[in-house]
């Protein structure tokens, strides 16, 4: 019997629309980087991108547990001296709730071009409206919300 690898022309990828509202930041994003991934797939092979299409819809419903709405910071960096601006994720959630699991989700990904290859098939939107329509997406529903 042959071990059998999956490449670009074998994978068959799917469409597949999650409901962020009220499921907390980091298991909406650790399950989507699963997806993105391939890896509930039975054909998954580690250094071939065998994930699907994942469309992320009302994340300005997202939550964060615990106290991280106010006490988790973002930082980023201009690279000139005295250049780190900081923000709390309650400022990120109103303004910017997509860019939040952007980059949460880019984080569980792998560090190199296969890992920007899947990020590549991430559709994040605030509302629950998206332009996919016609690649008739199927809806998935990520298992273990907050209770």
């Amino acid at each position: 019997m042959k071990t059998v690898m999956a490449n670009n022309n074998t994978v068959t990828r799917a469409w597949l629309v999650v409901d962020a509202a009220d499921m907390p930041l980091g298991r909406v994003a650790s399950q989507v980087a699963h997806l993105l991934r391939g890896k509930h797939k039975a054909i998954f092979t580690p250094h071939c991108d065998c994930g699907d299409y994942v469309i992320v819809i009302n994340t300005d419903k997202m939550i964060l547990t615990g106290d991280k709405m106010n006490k988790k910071m973002y930082y980023r960096h201009s690279g000139f001296p005295g250049g780190l601006k900081a923000t709390q994720y309650k400022t990120l959630m109103e303004n910017r709730s997509d860019f939040v699991l952007e980059k949460a989700v880019k984080g569980m990904l792998p560090k190199n071009t296969l890992g920007r290859d899947m990020f590549r098939k991430l559709k994040v939107y605030k509302g629950a409206e998206h332009p996919h329509e016609a690649q008739k997406p199927v809806n998935y529903t990520i298992k273990g919300g907050v209770k």
